[in-house]
């Protein structure tokens, strides 16, 4: 993903995280200005760190002094050993439905303006199968997250968006809500910070073990990641990872039960890289089965910013999987 940072009318754009108000200040500190706040959020290498210490799990001074959240900044030679190795293994993760969603996904957008603002909630690093944003430069990216990488144009938490209402013409978050202790209130800022009739991209797991350790909370069937977005009209959905992804990472972690050891738990996860990553190739004949709606490892949802809510008894008509 191209880098990116805050244009000027973006930043003209930018709210303090903790009341709303608008902020005001130069590349070292923006200040709110509302009198009753007077909140005061640093700039560290050029991002803004816009944390709302009295809500967040995480703190400003979390940012200034780069203590690792989510990702490790600086992993040990052990942890680099095992990336550098895995690396070279086939992967279990295939996201088979991701590029293509984006690439609608990138022509809803294209269809209302010519240059879409799109927000990338959780974007410090690239997402799979992105590249239909990533790559076309009419695209404007803010990338937001709660760890500094390559593309991280802001520091910001998903449950305190700090932009003025109605900034983005869309917002992707993938692979995120699972992060979030509150995901409908991070659904409700999404919502906010969306332009009228903006189109909003989420995938999030159903069946997939814990990852990211203690910064991992929620999942979501089918109809339960359709009533988070309740609040938007449904462009398109349905599983994005397949039961052969679900299959594999059972199988994965099966094996990691039996040890906390990090050495020998790199060995079972290249193991199980070697003698299950055929089983994510299943999911190219089961991903569009009824049942799979049932039994998929993740979800996505594309849907329009509009004023209806989707009732929960219309929730249990919505249901599409194969459970009689």
């Amino acid at each position: 993903m191209r880098s990116t940072h805050l244009s000027e009318e973006l930043r003209g754009l930018l709210r303090c995280p903790v009341c709303r108000a608008t902020l005001e200040g130069a590349d070292g500190e923006l200040t709110c200005t509302a009198p009753a706040c007077r909140g005061r959020f640093p700039v560290v290498e050029g991002i803004p760190v816009l944390i709302n210490d009295k809500a967040s799990v995480f703190s400003v001074n979390d940012f200034v002094v780069r203590r690792d959240t989510t990702f490790h900044l600086r992993p040990g030679k052990l942890e680099s050993l095992v990336h550098a190795v895995m690396d070279h293994l086939p992967a279990i993760g295939n996201s088979i439905g991701s590029a293509g969603n984006y690439r609608r996904y990138a022509e809803c957008l294209l269809a209302h303006t010519p240059a879409p603002r799109v927000l990338i909630v959780g974007g410090s690093i690239e997402g799979q199968g992105m590249e239909a944003l990533t790559t076309n430069a009419a695209f404007q990216l803010v990338a937001t997250d709660v760890s500094f990488g390559p593309f991280t144009t802001l520091i910001c938490d998903a449950h305190d968006i700090p932009f003025a209402d109605e900034t983005f013409d869309g917002v992707v978050v993938q692979a995120v809500l699972e992060h979030v202790v509150d995901p409908r209130r991070c659904v409700e800022e999404i919502r906010r910070v969306l332009k009228r009739h903006g189109v909003v991209y989420a995938e999030t797991p159903f069946m997939q073990q814990v990852h990211m350790g203690r910064y991992d909370f929620t999942r979501f069937t089918h109809s339960g990641h359709r009533r988070l977005f309740r609040e938007f009209d449904e462009i398109a959905s349905g599983p994005v990872c397949g039961p052969g992804m679900a299959l594999a990472w059972s199988y994965q972690y099966f094996l990691l039960s039996f040890t906390t050891s990090k050495a020998l738990r790199a060995v079972m996860r290249g193991f199980a890289a070697l003698t299950s990553f055929y089983l994510k190739y299943f999911d190219y004949y089961l991903i569009h089965k009824p049942a799979a709606f049932d039994a998929a490892s993740g979800y996505y949802f594309m849907g329009r910013k509009e004023d209806r809510t989707l009732s929960d008894r219309q929730l249990l008509a919505y249901y599409k999987g194969a459970i009689s």
